[in-house]
């Protein structure tokens, strides 16, 4: 296990938050990986409920997740630095980047690189879902795991139903279906 300080936290939420495309899942499920799989800060579980919790509460997730996870391991002094290693460089790269397309959005070749992004994006979004669901899947409330997980797509997609209820009904789901 790496040792733990601010610095370290800092810059590791500065170097995947600000290296990592596809908005907030790719850049938590590469948090995990670095969290939990390979410097062991938190447990599993932990990191679960905390991803979690951040998609419930209102606001950016990514933002909320990386107070959480950030409280947890250092307290407020690490939610700071989270936070702030997340959001400060990437703000001023959007503020850049959105002054550029303004100026490049008539370009073919630009239009090219956004829609590379866009892609490469997709899948980490399906890498993500997988590290949060492949442990479960091993474990003997798999079919349970299965059946919200395909419910949860099916009623995002049919009914555009915003994430909340999703998660609240999973909750109650989760509570009374114990096997």
């Amino acid at each position: 296990m790496e040792p733990l300080s601010l610095g370290r936290l800092t810059a590791l939420f500065t170097r995947v938050g600000n290296l990592t495309f596809g908005g907030g899942d790719p850049t938590m499920a590469a948090l995990q990986a670095e969290m939990v799989i390979a410097r062991g800060w938190m447990p599993r579980e932990q990191y679960a409920l905390i991803y979690g919790l951040a998609r419930v509460v209102p606001g950016t997730n990514l933002l909320a997740f990386c107070a959480g996870a950030g409280w947890r391991l250092l307290g407020w002094p690490g939610a700071i630095g989270a936070v702030m290693g997340v959001a400060m460089p990437s703000s001023f790269l959007v503020v850049l980047f959105t002054q550029s397309y303004q100026l490049l959005r008539s370009n073919p070749l630009a239009v090219a690189a956004i829609e590379g992004t866009l892609a490469a994006a997709s899948g980490m979004m399906a890498a993500a879902v997988w590290q949060l669901l492949r442990p479960h899947l091993k474990s003997r409330r798999w079919p349970r795991t299965v059946l919200l997980y395909a419910a949860s797509l099916v009623l995002s997609f049919s009914f555009s139903l915003p994430p909340v209820p999703l998660l609240g009904a999973a909750f109650a789901v989760g509570l009374v279906w114990e096997q």
